[in-house]
């Protein structure tokens, strides 16, 4: 299965989840942010000309940045589910990444 395969399958799962949820929640909400995320990152993996690990962490490093400015938990809890999602597509997108540079 390819990582476009993958991150796919992830989106159909969580549209499932979604449509099961019938409340507004944190997890409907995580889900919907799982979607958009996903979808950013197909949508920019079709280009060439970028480096998607290095836009990841980017994002991700931005988010930190936030969440350290924040003085409330409760406040900064979306930003830290959006951390773990990216962290968890990092890993999808760019693990065969870091295994060629490592045998190199």
């Amino acid at each position: 299965m390819t990582i476009q395969q993958t991150l796919q399958k992830e989106i159909e799962e969580s549209k499932r989840w979604i449509e099961v949820e019938k409340d507004d929640s944190t997890y409907k909400r995580d889900l919907q942010k799982r979607i958009d995320l996903i979808n950013w990152v197909l949508e920019d993996m079709n280009n060439p000309d970028i480096f998607i690990c290095e836009i990841i962490e980017s994002k991700m490093n931005e988010i930190i940045d936030k969440i350290n400015q924040m003085d409330s938990a409760t406040e900064a809890d979306p930003l830290h589910s959006e951390l773990r999602i990216l962290d968890w597509i990092l890993y999808q997108v760019c693990s065969n990444e870091i295994k060629d540079y490592n045998i190199k």
